[in-house]
């Protein structure tokens, strides 16, 4: 009866929450990624080489990585709905604000502001689905919240293609209306969600208050379990070895979606040559492709049971797709083998993120959570710059797209290994 009244509870915050959330990180993606098509009009005017292009793109994740743990953990101070919108509106300042730079050192600075202005917003929310989801239904909700992301580049790339073609308009060039239009939704949604984001379960008033009990009590119980417990310090993340090999995996991960993400119209252009609203329609099918891929194989590793196959063998193959690209010797098998790359590299993220709230509850968790995607992060500061640079010495992508490819085989590696080891008690919990 408990798990009726859950299912039903379940249902109400997919039709209520899920879709919300999906369209902020839509929103904050969109802010994160949309200098890859700027790059494509703003470099030429900011006389930027591809390795300055890089620095500036990295240099969002410095003060990124030095802000996602203090930020999430305030995050359990203040609730989740004073803070997310506090970063959405601070962030849609400075995301809006990039489109008046005229220097590469301004465009280094607005970097670094809009970093401190979103750390903590994709851990908070991670740790805000923890609250709402029991674990079996944990992955599927992952995966609607990350779809967002991908459609922020299905969506974002053209519609940033097709700002790119505003240029002359009032005086601007296109790639400053790209930072001006898309960074105001983002002031817009942070007042939305001050009004009207549930903080937990008892505070949503489409919820029966059996509902709201019930799973707040099922969640409780699994939290209870959990070898990180809520009862712990903040603190215990850090001695954690569980926690730091997860950010491992999430390191090694993120050299395939940051890495190629922030050079895919580049990337693009450099296979294809075609106009700049062309390269943004092609560079948007990889990530359509990433949310069929995340979808089915979130469901799909609920339904089942099972961790380790869904996070470690797509990953693998995603990089072993990669290196096929590399090596193809002809551009439509290269772009093909790139679609089918990153599909499967984003597939994994809802379940390494399924795999990780079953392991941490409590400020641990909000911890935790931050400090593994802080030290993926680094990955977002670092190879841009080193990719930037390969393309400026070598004269092409290759070297640096081989770099991801084996980063990315590795942690499918390592993936199947942490999958297996999950925790056993949330399993026995959940009757798998």
């Amino acid at each position: 009866m408990a798990h009726d009244n859950n299912a039903e509870a379940i249902r109400r915050i997919n039709f209520r929450i899920l879709p919300f959330l999906m369209v902020l990180y839509l929103v904050a993606y969109i802010d994160r990624s949309n200098i890859s098509v700027a790059a494509l009009g703003m470099n030429a005017e900011l006389q930027l080489t591809a390795q300055m292009y890089g620095l500036a793109a990295g240099l969002f994740f410095a003060t990124y990585i030095v802000f996602e743990i203090p930020s999430n953990i305030l995050l359990t101070k203040f609730g989740a709905r004073r803070w997310i919108a506090r970063i959405m509106i601070t962030w849609g300042i400075v995301a809006a604000g990039m489109a008046f730079v005229t220097s590469a050192h301004q465009l280094y600075g607005m970097r670094l502001l809009l970093g401190a202005a979103e750390a903590g917003f994709t851990p908070g929310i991670i740790y805000y689905l923890a609250k709402w989801y029991p674990s079996r239904d944990r992955a599927n909700a992952m995966s609607f919240f990350y779809i967002g992301a991908a459609l922020a580049s299905v969506i974002g790339l053209p519609l940033s293609g097709l700002l790119l073609n505003a240029h002359g308009l009032l005086g601007m060039s296109g790639w400053r209306w790209v930072f001006l239009i898309e960074g105001i939704p983002a002031i817009v949604l942070g007042f939305v969600v001050l009004r009207f984001l549930p903080d937990r379960p008892s505070d949503a008033a489409w919820l029966t208050p059996s509902q709201q009990s019930g799973l707040e009590r099922t969640i409780e119980l699994e939290q209870a379990w959990a070898p990180v417990s809520h009862n712990a310090a903040w603190h215990a993340a850090f001695t954690n070895g569980r926690v730091w090999l997860l950010a491992v995996f999430w390191l090694l991960q993120a050299f395939g979606t940051i890495g190629i993400t922030l050079f895919m119209p580049l990337i693009v252009k450099n296979l294809s040559g075609g106009g700049n609203l062309a390269v943004s329609l092609l560079s948007a099918l990889p990530f359509l492709v990433a949310c069929v891929f995340m979808f089915f194989n979130s469901r799909h590793s609920d339904a089942r049971g099972e961790r380790a196959l869904h996070m470690g063998v797509p990953l693998a193959l995603a990089g072993i797709m990669l290196l096929c690209a590399v090596y193809a010797g002809n551009a439509y098998l290269s772009f093909a083998l790139i679609v089918l790359s990153v599909g499967l590299n984003w597939a994994v993220i809802p379940i390494f993120w399924a795999v990780t709230t079953e392991h941490v509850s409590g400020v641990a968790a909000a911890v935790s959570i931050a400090l593994i995607n802080a030290l993926a992060n680094v990955a977002g500061l670092a190879l841009p710059p080193v990719i930037g640079w390969i393309k400026d010495t070598t004269g092409s992508f290759d070297v640096a797209l081989t770099l991801v490819a084996s980063a990315l085989i590795v942690g499918g590696v390592l993936g199947i290994a942490l999958g297996r080891h999950r925790t056993s008690q949330v399993a026995q919990f959940s009757g798998r």
